[in-house]
């Protein structure tokens, strides 16, 4: 066991308890057995080991629950350390793994292959989602009961939609019974088939194929139609539209259970910066108007979308150095998740509290986790983060295996000091 740590001189951000000011915590054991909303913790004994914080911001440690590895499968891409280690330097403490790998996390023996991988790389918590259908194929129902069981904290099919709508009931109904909760990305495979943008002036002018904004509406008003029918607990996976957040805002109107997750790359980029085929700027979902992008801002301000994700999508080289049509989507974000977010509370968009809150108690408790808040008790999962310190992001230093990341070269403000896992220190710049 680690010796006790007192962590002093602080401003201490807790959206679990609404509280923004000086504090100070001493941790023993791996948990927080004292907070102080103050600069100190008065008198110590001599075995605590002290860190004064220098007034940078402490914060629960992130709790990212899309996240892609290559593990099993595809380890060149990235192995679940290299992606352990990129959250850790990320202030992510806690991480939920996509199924869609090769063998799919579709069945309990996989699910506890994920978890004993995560205890012997002891760096931060991961854990699985496991696969809503087998093989993430949309056709027959997964074991989703035992995967439960076996530690999977909710059940989606990754990327791929479920277009059979009565799999998706079954899916749903099933998961209800268990206390599973079932994720879901909205897109009509009809229309987004062969998409390699969105829809409109700038994606016509590049000749590149597109999807129009409406597919992800479409979708998901079936969706919610099924969430009403079965009354399942579910997670709309990254709302990138402001069509869809018209259907979100009336299925919480009718309080159905309903959570709704972006991620920090749709509040950050539009269609436009894709620039001359910035392949690095290929996503799926693809990037939005500019209009869609300020809904989705504001979307996350009200509190209509809670749960920010990285949706780190790890891609080597040759996947992304091919035709922008043809280049692999996706984008590594577990390091760039926290200095993107608080470009918000720079820019005076979004309050610091609710954006750590979208990152950290939101969906904590959305999993059932006991992380994701400063209090006696809690799990020691912590970040120091001096918010002001000006960041530029280079791709070729990030600890992810791939380095595609759209945030290459972005000047950026926020730099993770130290992040603590059970109170031990997991990463120190």
């Amino acid at each position: 066991m680690s010796r006790p740590t007192a962590l002093i001189n602080a401003r201490l951000v807790d959206p679990a308890t609404g509280y923004d000011g000086p504090g100070a915590v001493l941790i023993a054991g791996g948990v927080i057995i004292d907070v102080a909303h103050k600069p100190d913790l008065g008198a110590l004994t001599p075995d605590v080991e002290v860190i004064d914080a220098g007034g940078a911001l402490l914060i629960p440690g992130l709790v990212d629950i899309r996240v892609k590895t290559g593990e099993p499968g595809a380890e060149p891409k990235e192995t679940l350390k290299s992606a352990a280690l990129a959250a850790a330097a990320g202030g992510v403490t806690t991480m939920v793994v996509q199924p869609d790998t090769n063998p799919a996390i579709d069945e309990p023996a996989v699910v506890d292959f994920i978890l004993r991988r995560a205890r012997d790389i002891e760096l931060v918590h991961v854990y699985p989602a496991g696969a809503a259908t087998k093989g993430c194929q949309g056709q027959r129902m997964a074991e989703i009961g035992l995967m439960r069981e076996a530690g999977c904290l909710y059940v989606t099919d990754a990327d791929r939609p479920i277009v059979d709508s009565k799999v998706l009931r079954r899916v749903m109904s099933y998961a209800k019974a268990f206390g599973a909760l079932v994720a879901h990305r909205p897109a009509d495979p009809w229309l987004s088939a062969g998409a390699a943008a969105s829809e409109g002036e700038f994606s016509a002018r590049m000749g590149l194929p597109s999807v129009p904004a409406i597919a992800e509406r479409i979708m998901l008003e079936r969706d919610l139609a099924l969430v009403e029918l079965t009354g399942a607990p579910f997670i709309v996976d990254q709302v990138t539209t402001a069509g869809a957040l018209e259907s979100l805002a009336r299925a919480r109107s009718k309080g159905l259970p309903v959570t709704a997750t972006t991620s920090i790359n749709h509040l950050s980029f539009n269609e436009i910066d894709i620039g001359d085929y910035r392949t690095f700027c290929k996503l799926d979902p693809p990037l939005r108007s500019e209009d869609d992008r300020q809904a989705v801002i504001e979307a996350v301000a009200s509190g209509l979308i809670q749960v920010i994700v990285s949706a780190h999508a790890p891609a080597p080289a040759e996947d992304k150095r091919l035709p922008y049509d043809e280049a692999t989507p996706g984008a590594v974000g577990l390091q760039t998740l926290l200095p993107a977010l608080l470009a918000f509370h720079h820019e005076g968009r979004i309050p610091l509290i609710d954006l750590i809150r979208a990152v950290t108690c939101a969906p904590a408790d959305l999993l059932g986790l006991a992380s994701g808040r400063i209090g006696r008790g809690a799990p020691a999962d912590l970040v120091l983060c001096d918010l002001n310190a000006p960041v530029v992001i280079d791709a070729d230093k990030l600890i992810s295996k791939s380095k595609n990341s759209p945030f290459d070269g972005r000047r950026l403000q926020g730099r993770v000091l130290r992040t603590l896992v059970d109170g031990r220190t997991v990463y120190s710049a």
